[in-house]
């Protein structure tokens, strides 16, 4: 009875006796004597791990304190510590990612081996074999098509080249004043969202495929249905009317769906890409790059010249530029793209997936805000031979000592070249020009030292040839790869750095 009476008990009966424990009452094993289990019955709290970034809970709300272990306060000793994530600075987590890159180089020729033996493997799915043959022949150059590939990879790089970018860029860097500034850079934005409108419109189309699979079935057959009449509208080029199906009636019918279900996961996500390339096609309009341009006029007399250009003359300057000619010409971009979207799709099966997953990775740290580079990547195969180079552009570096000296303007172009040659081996030069005079340091192996004399007197006649004066050409041997940091010292001070804190 006594027994049977204890699931009667209130918890205050309970806690009265002092030969009860509650962690007993639910207990599956016989008791032990001598033997306190309620010592042993408390999880004791595991010591948080600064990599963990969940919040803790706080033991004394009165004060503010970090029971978490997280520390704002981060030496620089430790900035490039891969297994501590960094709170104290957006900048010091890009450079702890710049160092766990891998060699891109060494991606690109993991790459084509990849592809080459995929291609000679039997009952590959229909197109596969056509699409990864005709990237590999696209690599393969004599002279003239390499000097074509560069020529065009750097005019497809530059947006705002040209007479009339280089008149704002002037107008930008002499005008204090942030009126103007930012009267340029709104015309810069929306020039840069009108030329990326066949981008940004294949990009909302596959958005849009990519939320059909997360969407019920009874939903995809009107997304498919508003999808066709987009992607007809885009190739119509009927921007306004693009914008009231995407703003009436698809944005809408994804809305509806996530307001339903209260899907928070990958549909949502997408929904959020999707409105923002909306965004950016909608900024991209006609309208709104006539005006910006119109706008520009009215800022000072450098500028008032802008409105003797016509309608038409405008347009054929923004249409007809060099960047957008070298981007139509740019058929290996395209298919680049093409095969990688493909490859991360997992069309290609799971070692391509990952060769392309570094690719991309890597190309993206290369694109960020806090590195102002210009950045290039040259696959080629020239006769039977596979050669990668990366080459990293700085068109604003600085002379600093002359600025200071009041020698000069300061004005300075930084290149830095990586270069793997399969008969030489690993290079690396560095380049910087100024004023018609140019300083040259080449790092290779022994192989390349032996000579450094007679290569050193050819990069100077190479230079005097195109009327440059070499004011220093060195030959050093290669001991470990350059940092951007190195060789672009200026890219994380002050004045030209951008972090972001939240």
């Amino acid at each position: 009875m006594e027994s049977g009476r204890i699931a009667t008990l209130s918890r205050n009966e309970i806690l009265e006796k002092g030969d009860l424990h509650v962690a007993n009452l639910v207990g599956v094993t016989n008791p032990v004597p001598n033997y306190d289990a309620s010592n042993n019955n408390r999880t004791l709290p595991a010591a948080p791990k600064p990599s963990d970034t969940r919040i803790q809970n706080i033991p004394d709300p009165s004060r503010v304190g970090r029971p978490d272990a997280r520390t704002d306060q981060q030496g620089a000793n430790d900035a490039l510590n891969s297994g501590v994530l960094r709170y104290d600075s957006n900048l010091q987590f890009f450079l702890q990612q710049m160092r766990d890159m891998p060699e891109l180089g060494a991606e690109l020729s993991k790459l084509v081996t990849l592809m080459q033996g995929l291609v000679t493997t039997p009952g590959l799915a229909a197109g596969v074999t056509e699409e990864l043959s005709g990237f590999l022949e696209l690599l393969k150059m004599d002279p003239d098509a390499f000097r074509q590939f560069f020529q065009t990879q750097m005019e497809a790089g530059n947006r705002f080249a040209g007479p009339l970018f280089s008149l704002l860029r002037e107008v930008y860097q002499k005008t204090p004043g942030d009126t103007v500034r930012g009267a340029i850079l709104n015309f810069a934005k929306r020039y840069s969202d009108f030329s990326a409108t066949g981008h940004i419109g294949r990009s909302m189309l596959s958005l849009l495929r990519q939320l059909s699979d997360y969407l019920p079935q009874s939903w995809r057959g009107q997304l498919a249905e508003l999808t066709g009449k987009l992607e007809n509208g885009l190739q119509a080029g009927a921007r306004a009317e693009n914008l009231e199906l995407l703003q009436g009636q698809i944005l809408p019918y994804l809305g509806s769906y996530i307001k339903r279900y209260h899907d928070m996961g990958t549909a949502r996500t997408l929904l959020g890409m999707l409105m923002l390339h909306m965004a950016r096609y909608e900024n991209g309009a006609e309208e709104g790059v006539m005006l910006a341009f119109r706008q520009l006029g009215g800022y000072g007399d450098t500028l008032a010249g802008l409105n003797q250009l016509d309608d038409q003359t405008l347009w054929k300057l923004l249409r007809e530029n060099q960047f957008t000619k070298a981007a139509q010409a740019d058929t290996f971009t395209e298919q680049l793209a093409r095969t990688a979207q493909r490859a991360l799709q997992g069309e290609y099966g799971t070692d391509l997936r990952e060769a392309f997953q570094e690719i991309v990775r890597s190309m993206l740290l290369n694109e960020s805000v806090f590195l102002p580079l210009h950045h290039t990547i040259v696959p080629l195969e020239w006769e039977g031979r596979r050669m990668y180079s990366e080459l990293w552009v700085d068109p604003d570096a600085e002379e600093r000592e002359e600025a200071r000296d009041g020698r000069g303007d300061g004005h300075k172009i930084q290149f830095l070249f990586k270069m793997d040659l399969p008969s030489v081996g690993f290079l690396e030069m560095t380049l910087g020009a100024g004023k018609e005079q140019v300083d040259v340091s080449v790092y290779g192996p022994d192989s390349v030292t032996a000579h450094s004399g007679l290569i050193a007197e050819d990069l100077g006649q190479i230079l005097a040839d195109h009327g440059l004066k070499g004011r220093s050409v060195q030959v050093q041997k290669h001991t470990r790869p350059l940092t951007l940091t190195e060789v672009f010292p200026g890219l994380f001070e002050g004045e030209r750095g951008i972090n972001v804190k939240i």
